[in-house]
């Protein structure tokens, strides 16, 4: 059974950060590219950040500069460094897993930016 748990959201001001970490069980994690998506309510799932096997990275142009996504395959984990956080950064974030066709969601973790 494939599990991608997250954790590491809160309720934060601008300007603030927050690390968020997705772990993974129940796949190869060192073979799945992973990545962050982010939902606001009534809007579209959008890509945040992703990070290929092999450690190469794409991220949003919104975040370039302010976010980093990070691996770490001896715990099966994937981080988010959300840095500079602006109140339109609020949203439900979701960890993503892809390999060969093969793709999974977590549950999502809310990211609240506001004063």
């Amino acid at each position: 059974q494939v599990q991608l748990v997250e954790s590491g959201g809160g309720l934060v001001q601008p300007g603030g950060s927050l690390r968020l970490s997705c772990a993974a069980s129940g796949i190869i994690f060192s073979r799945y590219a992973m990545g962050w998506y982010r939902q606001a309510p009534g809007k579209q799932r959008d890509m945040v950040a992703r990070i290929r096997s092999g450690g190469s990275t794409v991220y949003a142009d919104s975040v370039k500069g302010r976010f980093t996504i990070s691996r770490d395959n001896a715990k099966a984990t994937v981080y988010l460094q959300m840095s500079s956080l602006k109140a339109e950064d609020t949203a439900v974030y979701h960890c993503h897993a892809s390999f060969l066709g093969n793709d999974y969601w977590g549950q999502g973790t809310q990211v609240t930016v506001s004063s």
